[in-house]
């Protein structure tokens, strides 16, 4: 039951069932400690069982081509996808969104997959994908499961947010980041509130609860048959800049 609920990327609210089932608070963090904490910090090009220690694998189609590279100081993971592939990884994160609400990555697409439109089942395709999951509000987790995901889409507007047309992905609400009018081969730094995106995303909800349970990286272009490559290098939550956050626009939800 478990394996076909896991199978394909069309139960788009599976992507964190295992996080729920193995929710692990991250030892020796605790606000008055750390002006971060981070989610991905990478030392080598060694993976263990084809990702970097911390982490597991999820294959959900298609060859895995994940890789570790120096960039600069720094190593980052590297994603290449072909027409049948989606794939990633994942780990457990607890973080209490409170205390650091601000998700910050920096990430860049090598190539994005040819007509990938996030708003649409049939080409719901991108080269490069960052989700935060948070605790389940009912069962089968599997279908309540709040999930943001962070995209690097292809035709969807940038700023465009909305639930996902998967099956069983009403839980997992979108925000496009970057689209095909950024530059390719280039870095983008990121910082969102990711606080008040869960706010916002799920008014649907009765109080979410503000603690992160699992993060993923993915990449997927099987739907629409194409290649597609992308980097994501250190990720890591932080407190709130009062001065940042005061002139940032506020985000509306589309659907």
């Amino acid at each position: 039951m478990l394996n076909s609920i896991l199978r394909g990327r069309t139960i788009a609210a599976s992507l964190f069932f295992f996080v729920v089932l193995m929710i692990c608070p991250m030892s020796g963090v605790s606000a008055a400690e750390n002006e971060t904490i981070p989610a991905t910090h990478f030392t080598s090009a060694d993976l263990v069982r084809g990702v970097p220690p911390g982490w597991t694998l999820d294959r959900r189609a298609g060859t895995v081509n994940l890789r570790l590279e120096k960039d600069g100081d720094d190593f980052v993971v590297r994603l290449m996808s072909d027409r049948k592939s989606s794939f990633g990884m994942k780990r457990e994160l607890r973080v209490d969104l409170k205390e650091y609400p601000i998700l910050n990555w920096r990430w860049k697409a090598g190539r994005l997959p040819s007509g990938g439109d996030v708003r649409h089942a049939a080409t719901d395709d991108q080269a490069i994908q960052l989700y935060v999951a948070f605790p389940a509000t009912g069962f089968p987790a599997a279908f309540n499961t709040p999930i943001i995901g962070y995209v690097w889409d292809n035709e969807a507007p940038r700023g465009w947010t909305g639930r996902s047309d998967q099956i069983g992905g009403g839980k997992l609400r979108y925000i496009v980041i970057r689209n095909k009018t950024d530059r390719v081969g280039e870095w983008y730094t990121e910082h969102r509130n990711l606080y008040e995106d869960l706010r916002t995303l799920f008014r649907d909800l009765k109080g979410p609860v503000a603690t992160t349970v699992g993060m993923q990286i993915h990449i997927n272009s099987q739907h629409t048959k194409s290649d597609a490559e992308g980097w994501i290098g250190d990720i890591f939550f932080s407190r709130q800049d009062k001065k940042e956050m005061a002139a940032a626009a506020p985000l509306s939800f589309t659907r």
